[in-house]
């Protein structure tokens, strides 16, 4: 059906622009239901004709796509974007936990083949949470504590490190050097554990604790056993073929370090066996023995190595011999001339000027009550002086160190007047600032590390 409009001319209906306007129309069909026209919106024939163009709505239609396009594809880039960040942090977040500070893949590796990892809910169970009532022992790196095994009963000592950057080295250091170690002197590592930002180091227990707890026990504290003559010269052949075994007879010369009394364990039977390995070096000949850092314990430092950092073999040599020093005499390295005295008394120049008198015995400890072997006290303390010697060259090396205490070579000969060694040292050090004294505390004090930078 075609619908249209007829128009008439006539001037008068003529606009003003030269167009046709129509103000009204109607429309009639015949044979077709009537539509209620009263119903729909009237009409307005004029808007109709004088309206703009369909071009706006054209262009908001394009917009309108353009809009719905961009959140289309924005919505799911946004939404990868997202996953990618969220998968990269949890990613991160696993392998920072994963991996402890200071242990690096290289060192698990090194530790796969080694004595066992423990799981550290077993340690944490064993020490009844790390209780500060089953603590051992302590020093620079860590402390120690008694662990029970739950299930097997069976004891160990757990080496709790600290969190820092020493004790991670530290950590390594002892992972990796004393599991290759074996030898009947030597304190044998059972296994370790690396969890929840942990550094663990799991040993045999030693039920007698340390040399310098035997030796030094406080008053008001556990009393440990009164060591006779025969274990202390026990003790002190023990630990010589341990460190002669560390410079000679193992596959890679090991310097310790820090050969001290606190570090010198005694089993159920008094056998002595040195640990501790945080500070030990395997010597490397390629590289210079020349250290930025002295670390030790001040009072078993060779002269040398406080001047020029050099950790060599004949540093182990020196801090043994102090430590026979000690065994003889039970007295600490630099302690008091007196309980309560301001005088400072370092052993080494005490027991050498008694030897220049011709007095080297009067150095003996009195609580033996004369009761030791003279030629053996006298070889040991002749022996001390020999391997304190200030010049390093002077000093024996420990083959032949084992073979003096053994009775199986003759002591060397001693000047009667120390050997004065000059230098000048940029790390001055307060000796009333380490003093060892007794305190409260039922750990054993652990002297006093000492790390100065040397310039």
């Amino acid at each position: 059906m075609f619908v249209g409009f007829q128009v008439s001319y006539s001037s008068d209906n003529r606009s003003t622009d030269g167009g046709f306007v129509i103000h009204s129309w109607s429309f009639q069909t015949n044979g077709l239901r009537a539509v209620g026209l009263a119903s729909r919106p009237s009409h307005s024939v004029s808007d109709s004709v004088r309206s703009a163009p369909a071009s706006g709505g054209v262009a908001s239609r394009k917009d309108g796509h353009r809009k719905r396009l961009a959140m289309g594809l924005g919505i799911p880039l946004s939404i990868v974007f997202l996953g990618a960040v969220m998968v990269f942090v949890i990613l991160s977040m696993k392998k920072w936990r994963s991996r402890p500070a200071g242990f690096n893949g290289g060192v698990r590796a090194k530790a796969a083949g080694h004595p066992r990892q423990f799981m550290y809910q077993d340690l944490f169970s064993a020490t009844k949470g790390f209780d500060p009532s089953l603590v051992v022992g302590s020093g620079g790196f860590g402390t120690v504590y008694k662990a029970v095994c739950p299930r097997s009963g069976v004891t160990y000592a757990v080496k709790r490190s600290k969190q820092s950057t020493e004790s991670h080295n530290e950590f390594t250091a002892e992972l990796t050097i004393i599991a290759d170690l074996k030898h009947p002197n030597l304190v044998q590592l059972r296994g370790w554990c690396a969890e929840k930002d942990e550094l663990l180091l799991v040993y045999e227990f030693m039920s007698n604790g340390s040399l310098d707890m035997a030796l030094h026990s406080c008053s008001g504290v556990h009393r440990y056993p009164t060591l006779n003559w025969a274990r202390r010269y026990n003790v002190a052949v023990g630990i010589a073929s341990a460190v002669a075994y560390l410079h000679e007879e193992h596959d890679k010369q090991v310097i310790h370090r820090d050969i001290k009394c606190s570090n010198i364990l005694l089993d159920s039977h008094f056998n002595p066996k040195l640990g501790d390995f945080g500070l030990a070096r395997l010597k490397d000949p390629s590289t210079s023995p020349r250290s930025t850092l002295a670390a030790g314990t001040v009072g078993y430092l060779a002269p040398e190595y406080l001047q020029m950092g050099r950790a060599t073999e004949k540093r182990d040599v020196y801090s043994y011999g102090v430590v026979l020093l000690e065994i003889c005499t039970r007295r600490r390295p630099i302690d008091r001339e007196a309980p309560g005295s301001m005088n400072m008394l370092n052993v080494v120049d005490w027991v050498w000027n008694l030897h220049s008198k011709g007095r080297l015995l009067d150095a003996v400890d009195m609580s033996l009550n004369g009761e030791y072997d003279t030629e053996q006290m006298t070889r040991l303390l002749l022996l001390g002086l020999s391997c304190v010697n200030p010049f390093s060259e002077e000093r024996p090396v420990m083959r032949n160190v084992l073979g003096i205490v053994e009775g199986k070579s003759e002591p060397l000969p001693v000047p009667k007047k120390k050997p004065l060694l000059v230098f000048v040292s940029n790390a001055p050090m307060d000796l009333e600032g380490i003093v060892s004294e007794c305190n409260q505390s039922t750990v054993s004090s652990d002297l006093f590390e000492l790390k100065i930078d040397i310039n």
